[in-house]
């Protein structure tokens, strides 16, 4: 998790991109290793595209392990101490202002499943990865801390059968068969759950829907092998699990709205 004024990531995998608008920042942070200490001196959104894990102590001397769950809004108050450190990271995305005015908020959290947050966080998204400037990013801004003091949106529910552990045991399991035909059924043979429990605590838990989570892993793994490797992107679609370079464009497009070409150029 890096919600908070300062976490620059090591060595970033993917250049950290940023757009200013009127008094706010908007920064995409790459998926990569990373360690942070500081005070934030400004009140900041998080919004957490990956699940994650790592060490973290925020407003509070005990460090413990995190696990950040994606589509996780999050919320760092001015002047809470944060200490934040995962050895993978994940796709981040921070909004702040920069005038100086304080976000409503006394208390930090992470972890708020919000639909709306959602699609504005993926609007962003979208747009500081085509590099676009004129998209009305003071109006999401706005919204966006507006959802972040909504109090009808509620943090995630336990994970449940969905422990931090099984997060983990599932990521990896995801991860090693991209390239094969994976679905919910062998997700949740995986965990001994039934399909039917297993959906539903999962949506619980991350918002989405396992097939959902899926495609973001085919669209993760492929942006590193495109930013990383000089293998093709018929070659690349091939190792994502992607029927074709054509069907990898279209969720590209769909997800992302931008190519896999302009993004690897």
């Amino acid at each position: 998790m890096k919600p908070g004024n300062d976490p620059s990531p090591a060595s970033p995998s993917e250049p950290l991109r940023r757009v200013a608008a009127g008094p706010w920042a908007i920064e995409l942070l790459p998926g990569s290793a990373y360690a942070a200490r500081y005070v934030a001196a400004q009140s900041a959104i998080g919004f957490a595209f990956d699940s994650q894990c790592g060490l973290h102590a925020i407003g509070t001397d005990r460090v413990r392990p995190f696990v950040a769950v994606p589509n996780g809004l999050a919320f760092v108050p001015v002047g809470c101490d944060v200490l934040s450190e995962s050895p993978e990271g994940g796709e981040y995305l921070r909004v702040v202002r920069t005038d100086g005015v304080t976000l409503d908020g006394e208390r930090a959290f992470n972890n708020r499943i919000d639909p709306h947050a959602t699609q504005l966080a993926r609007r962003m998204r979208s747009a500081l990865l085509r590099a676009s400037v004129s998209d009305d990013w003071e109006t999401w801004a706005v919204e966006l801390a507006a959802r972040a003091r909504h109090h009808e949106a509620l943090p995630a529910p336990p994970l449940n059968a969905l422990t931090a552990s099984r997060m983990r045991l599932l990521d990896e399991f995801i991860d090693a068969g991209l390239g094969d035909a994976l679905g919910v059924q062998a997700m949740a043979q995986l965990l001994g759950l039934s399909e039917g429990y297993f959906m539903r605590a999962f949506k619980a838990a991350t918002g989405q829907s396992p097939h959902g989570y899926l495609i973001d892993r085919r669209l993760a793994r492929a942006r590193a092998l495109m930013r990383d490797s000089c293998a093709t992107l018929a070659e690349i679609a091939q190792a994502c699990g992607f029927s074709s370079q054509a069907h990898m464009a279209t969720v590209f497009k769909q997800r992302l709205g931008v190519s896999p070409t302009q993004l690897r150029q």
